[in-house]
């Protein structure tokens, strides 16, 4: 499924809630390439990621609420919208999740930052937890899960389970990179939860990895391996 691409960049499984929308635009798709690359070290890798993010944050937020507001150009008043609504979080799953939810805020800076620290046991595969600290309000705030890499989707169950558990009510989940596996297991236990990607691979391999996915995203990020 690594070519898949739609026209408005949004492809639906089955069921209504089985959302998944792939960003098949050609600067996403050209950015995704250079971090497959073997040869790209992490400093490029890293502003590739945060790039990619500010792309697929884009698509993921269109659907805000807006609001039209009474403003003075230079030249005459009028009314323009704004944003209105509910409030907004980002939440990363740290430590791959962090240079996204830098990137975000970019774009929204009054988001708050919530932080969920989960990694994959190399044996079971199943994710182990170890730090949790969310805003207060989740409840109040449309949440904006971040996590580089949806593959087998056991931490992405994982830190929904725990956004819920809080009191969220609206997730979307952000990956640079999914495979049908994790996707189907993140709705196999959340249906609700939408998924914007920037592509679907093909498939697991037998560690676990993205098949031909761009590595572990967290030492390429961090060049720790």
């Amino acid at each position: 499924m690594s070519g898949l691409h739609a026209q408005d960049t949004t492809s639906q499984s089955s069921g209504p809630q089985h959302l998944v929308t792939v960003v098949s635009h050609p600067l996403v798709q050209h950015k995704l390439s250079l971090m497959r690359d073997i040869h790209t070290g992490p400093k490029e890798f890293r502003e590739l990621a945060a790039e990619v993010t500010l792309l697929l944050a884009y698509e993921a937020m269109r659907d805000l609420e807006t609001e039209a507001v009474t403003l003075e150009t230079p030249i005459q008043k009028g009314e323009f919208p704004m944003l209105a609504g509910k409030k907004l979080a980002v939440v990363a799953i740290l430590r791959a999740g962090l240079i996204m939810s830098d990137s975000i805020l970019r774009l929204v800076p009054a988001a708050r930052v919530g932080h969920i620290g989960l990694y994959r046991d190399p044996e079971t595969l199943r994710p182990v937890a170890y730090y949790n600290k969310l805003p207060q309000d989740i409840a109040e705030r449309r949440v904006f899960l971040l996590d580089p890499m949806l593959a087998t989707g056991g931490s992405a169950v994982a830190a929904i389970d725990t956004l819920k558990a809080a009191g969220a009510l609206s997730v979307k989940l952000l990956s640079v990179l999914a495979v049908p596996e994790g996707i189907a297991r993140v709705h196999a236990s959340h249906p609700d939860v939408e998924i914007v990607t920037a592509a679907v691979d093909e498939r697991l391999n037998d560690h676990g990895y993205i098949v031909p996915g761009l590595g572990d995203a967290g030492d390429r990020i961090y060049g720790t391996k």
